[in-house]
């Protein structure tokens, strides 16, 4: 099941994601690089990425699993 790369992308980008989350620490990495006026727009690009990458994930793990049976 791990060979599958789309499962593995979504298993991946989806931990990332969670780890981007920490919105203030994505804050204030952004004003130290000068990039502050961004932060408020986190929210609208990170949560929606964590729900594709969940989404992949299951669909992937969701089609392998057919597969096999």
């Amino acid at each position: 099941m791990w060979r599958d790369r789309w499962f593995a992308v979504g298993v991946i980008g989806a931990a990332l994601s969670c780890l981007v989350c920490l919105t203030p620490l994505a804050a204030v990495a952004l004003g130290a690089i000068g990039l502050g006026a961004w932060s408020g727009h986190l929210d609208a690009l990170l949560l929606p990425s964590l729900v594709l990458f969940i989404a992949v994930a299951v669909y992937r793990s969701r089609a392998v699993c057919r597969r096999a049976s």
